[in-house]
């Protein structure tokens, strides 16, 4: 790729546009994640609500469908997170990514297998401490993301980090169109990531009547909350969440054990293995067992909303951006107009001197 939107990210990765379709749990399957591949972008496939075998299926559907690289996301706390490293490595997944930070140890163990690490962090201290174990790039989402979210702004957040790390910075939280680009890259940016963005593309899978719902939300629809499992967590506001908020700890705590009961179905964990994560999750973290209890509630009432349809018992993860969409283009048709408009948006920079 040559011109003004080769990037770091780029060379790095080997997609043709510095755009990233973030792994979106229940979301990001193997439909969603090749056609983001064959549009140019990094298509990443969102592994943590598989099982192991579920996911090597995934990765080998993805291949079949499209020659472009892509990548798969891991939660680095997982018990088994071993066993999708060895699928990633065996499969030749050109990129790993985290949503948690992952070890010094595991970074190296996919870097000398070939594999480009690039871990999600919500803090400038987060970037630092991953780019010295060695990752390779940062995603670094504001607090205009969808899903788990911090209260700081990409604006403010984004130089921060830029500033802080010598490797490439892809900027998300906020951005769906080419203006945003441009603006990530003048900050300094290698690159954007986006979720609802491709979550609303006629090639995602969730139904057209979860869709409809984003497409009326304006940006005062889309609110925070604690009350799925005891983190911020940015999403449309609709009467569950509503009903979420007004329900009592015993009522919370009931609900969770049921999620994670249905959880481990859903994952073929064991018992322990749930334990073993949630131990994971508190360590270094100021979570209470209350919260790691309740954490057990987000794939479930995603899966409820996303997957079957349910919005009456589920709950729909969506960044602000979802106030500023309207639309349901393919995932070339969005990526194509993605660039054009930032073709544009640079033309109709002054020049300078």
């Amino acid at each position: 790729m040559s011109g003004p939107f080769r990037t770091a990210l780029t060379d790095l990765t080997g997609v043709r546009y510095p755009i990233v379709q973030t792994g979106m749990g229940w979301v990001a399957g193997p439909r969603l994640v090749s056609a983001s591949a064959n549009a140019g972008a990094l298509g990443i496939l969102a592994s943590a609500t598989m099982t192991v075998d579920q996911l090597r299926a995934a990765v080998r559907e993805v291949k079949a469908r499209t020659s472009a690289p892509f990548g798969v996301n891991l939660r680095a706390d997982a018990g088994d997170a071993d066993e999708r490293v060895r699928v990633i490595v065996e499969e030749g997944v050109r990129v790993a990514s985290f949503a948690l930070a992952p070890s010094k140890e595991l970074i190296a163990r996919l870097k000398d297998a070939g594999v480009v690490v690039i871990p999600s962090i919500g803090a400038r201290r987060h970037a630092e401490k991953v780019a010295a174990w060695g990752a390779d790039a940062v995603m670094v989402q504001g607090g205009e993301g969808g899903g788990h979210t911090g209260d700081v702004a990409t604006t403010v957040l984004l130089p921060q980090v830029v500033d802080a790390v010598d490797i490439p910075v892809i900027a998300a939280g906020g951005f769906h169109d080419g203006r945003g680009l441009v603006a990530a890259l003048a900050f300094g940016a290698a690159g954007v990531g986006m979720g609802t963005r491709f979550l609303l593309t006629s090639d995602s899978t969730v139904p057209d009547a979860v869709k409809a719902k984003y497409l009326a939300a304006g940006v005062k629809d889309v609110t925070v909350t604690t009350q799925v499992d005891g983190l911020p967590h940015r999403m449309l506001r609709t009467a569950m969440v509503d009903a979420l908020e007004r329900s009592g700890r015993a009522a919370s705590t009931l609900r969770a054990l049921r999620h994670a009961s249905a959880f481990r179905k859903e994952t073929g964990a064991s018992w322990p293995q749930l334990v073993r994560d949630g131990l994971a999750m508190k360590h270094g973290k100021e979570l209470t067992w209350s919260q790691v209890l309740l954490a057990a509630n987000t794939p479930m009432l995603l899966k409820a909303s996303l997957v079957e349809g349910r919005t009456d018992i589920g709950v729909m993860a969506s960044g602000q951006v979802a106030g500023l969409i309207d639309d349901l283009p393919s995932c070339s048709e969005l990526v194509e107009r993605i660039m054009a408009e930032a073709q544009t948006a640079l033309r109709a920079l002054p020049a300078p001197g």
